[in-house]
């Protein structure tokens, strides 16, 4: 019995460092998703989060800012401000293990114009995206509904061959994706895909404090609310982290949705998502192929 006791141990424990060498090792086939946002703090919000599990898990994600953000702060702005938002960005490619681009379009002025369709079209094309998530068209701010317009007109051309010839088309379609978000009219977000940050929403956190300029200074000030924002570095993390919280939280909507992909023992436990609106443009995706994108749920 003992010896039978102790190969019964031997077994769990070999297949126990099995799992956790499998479990470390990259996929063969890394995915490739982009994410765009109309300022270098707006992919960090809608999919910050999951941009830190994908990479944990050996794919690859892109974020790109359609502008440089020289606008965004009461004090600064120009060349000034634009500088330190890139700078801000570089930091939290490093925190999250992805990669960041900022084009250099103005804050406030961007347009769905030719021009900012073929470099989305470009952007999608060189990076081989699987997936493509970006900001729905209606939204408070006109450079996230234009993002959304430009992201949108791009859906069905990067596989068309004869447009920006230059870059080789997609042989494939990606899908895309809506962030979350308040808006009701003239349609409200429809929750298609929910998933789970209870145990990286600190990550993702961690990513937002790199945005010194946004979530600490220019937010609070246009909310009426910078003289709560605390002094200390680990206090206002704390406070940004309570922010994230609010935004993060299971909506009786979204714990259908939940429920879902997850099961309802599992979506009991789960306090924080990230959810995303699959666009009617681009591949429209089976239950299958969600989960293929999405590794992350339960298989």
């Amino acid at each position: 019995m003992m010896k039978k006791l102790f190969l019964f141990a031997v077994l769990t424990i070999c297949l126990a460092q099995l799992h956790a060498q499998n479990a470390a090792q990259p996929p063969k086939t890394p995915l490739k998703i982009i994410v765009f946002g109309a300022h270098p703090d707006d992919c960090d919000l809608g999919a910050g989060g999951v941009a830190s599990i994908y990479s944990s898990m050996g794919h690859k994600v892109k974020f790109v800012s359609l502008t440089n953000g020289d606008a965004g702060h009461q004090d600064i702005g120009g060349g000034e401000l634009a500088a330190r938002r890139l700078k801000e960005t570089k930091e939290v490619a490093k925190r999250l293990g992805i990669e960041y681009d900022v084009l250099d379009n103005h804050d406030g002025e961007l347009f769905p114009t030719l021009e900012n369709r073929l470099a989305v079209i470009r952007k999608i094309r060189e990076w081989n995206a699987d997936l493509v998530i970006a900001p729905r068209t209606n939204d408070y701010h006109p450079d996230h509904r234009n993002t959304g317009v430009v992201v949108q007109d791009a859906a069905y051309l990067v596989i068309v061959p004869n447009i920006l010839s230059s870059v080789p088309p997609l042989t494939k379609n990606p899908v895309f994706l809506y962030f979350r978000d308040r808006f009701q009219r003239p349609n409200p977000f429809r929750p298609d895909i929910a998933i789970d940050l209870t145990t990286v929403l600190a990550k993702k956190v961690d990513g937002l404090d790199a945005h010194v300029s946004q979530f600490y200074e220019w937010l609070p000030w246009t909310n009426q609310d910078l003289d709560n924002v605390p002094k200390d570095l680990v206090e206002r993390k704390k406070w940004l982290m309570t922010a994230m919280e609010k935004r993060s939280s299971v909506s009786p909507e979204i714990k259908l949705v939940v429920e879902k992909w997850y099961g309802k023992e599992k979506a009991e436990q789960i306090k924080f998502v990230e959810v995303f609106e699959i666009c009617e443009y681009g591949k429209q995706p089976s239950q299958d192929e969600i989960k293929r994108l999405f590794p992350m749920l339960p298989q």
